[in-house]
């Protein structure tokens, strides 16, 4: 079973790349961010044309998440138990979705950026990485032995080695000490880096900004990871950052990020009706909604 995830930064302007990334790789489920559209707007019909399910949450045009997949998709769940709000007024932001994938729990999420040190925004981060690994330490407590994946844009260098300088980020967010913190705390949940050994650094990255001509000279960040439960550690079999994937016009500045697991997966057709998989008691699309499937 090959699981991935990659922040596409705005799906209907790359759908084609992403597409065409899924079919050359055989990927079997994607957890997608940064999405940029609506339920209303998100691009459903390519996926279905490919034989994957979609599950997808926005609410603007701005974050957004989704898992497609063509192992079977169910169980969906929208957002954190206890997710903080941000905003004035407070919104709770489109930044996580899970589903069962197969036989493995698989989430989408958009941790907040953080901005600056000193906004409130860094502090919606902590707060909003908190209550990812209070969700993920009641999903082990209910079953040590669930198989579950955490995947996603982290916005967290969690080792100086996941930037090409430190000096460059003195002062910054994205590897300060309480950032940091918050994403060994969900290490020591039991959620481990399955990428790291098969792919480590120095010099691995996953982000490269657009501007200053990052990417060519290599000054990149690890940020984009896949952290899996117990069961998913024993499982997995390979992993690797798809850096290619980065180049080219129309790339967007994440790159795909992989992971092979020995578990059974088999492809399944997608079921008449079901193209898009919604949450259990949702009514569907909210209001002003207009279905494209």
């Amino acid at each position: 079973m090959r699981i991935a995830t990659w922040n596409v930064n705005s799906l209907r302007t790359r759908i084609d790349r992403v597409i065409a990334w899924l079919e050359r790789t055989g990927t079997d489920v994607l957890a997608i961010q940064e999405t940029k559209a609506t339920n209303a707007k998100f691009p459903v019909e390519p996926f279905t044309q490919a034989g994957y399910q979609v599950a997808r949450h926005g609410i603007s045009q701005w974050n957004g998440v989704a898992l497609v997949s063509r192992v079977g998709l169910s169980d969906v769940e929208i957002g954190l138990p206890h997710c903080p709000p941000f905003g004035d007024p407070p919104v709770v932001e489109a930044r996580a979705i899970g589903a069962r994938c197969g036989d493995v729990t698989v989430w989408s999420l958009y941790i907040p950026n953080g901005r600056e040190i000193d906004h409130p925004h860094y502090a919606y981060k902590l707060e909003w990485l908190a209550a990812l690994r209070d969700m993920g330490v009641a999903k082990l407590a209910a079953d040590p032995t669930a198989p579950i994946a955490l995947c996603g844009d982290f916005n967290v260098a969690p080792q100086d080695d996941d930037v090409w300088d430190m000096a460059a980020f003195e002062g910054l967010t994205h590897v300060t000490g309480p950032e940091r913190d918050a994403f060994q705390a969900l290490v020591d949940a039991g959620f481990a880096d399955l990428v790291r050994p098969y792919a480590p650094g120095p010099g691995v990255y996953t982000f490269w900004d657009y501007q200053q001509l990052r990417f060519p000279k290599k000054e990149g960040m690890r940020i984009d990871f896949l952290l899996g439960s117990a069961a998913l550690q024993a499982a997995t079999v390979g992993a690797h950052i798809d850096r290619e994937e980065r180049k080219g016009k129309g790339a967007s500045d994440h790159a795909p990020v992989v992971v092979d697991v020995d578990r059974p997966a088999p492809i399944v057709a997608v079921p008449p009706g079901a193209a898009v998989v919604e949450p259990a008691g949702s009514a569907g699309p909210g209001e002003g909604d207009v279905q494209l499937w």
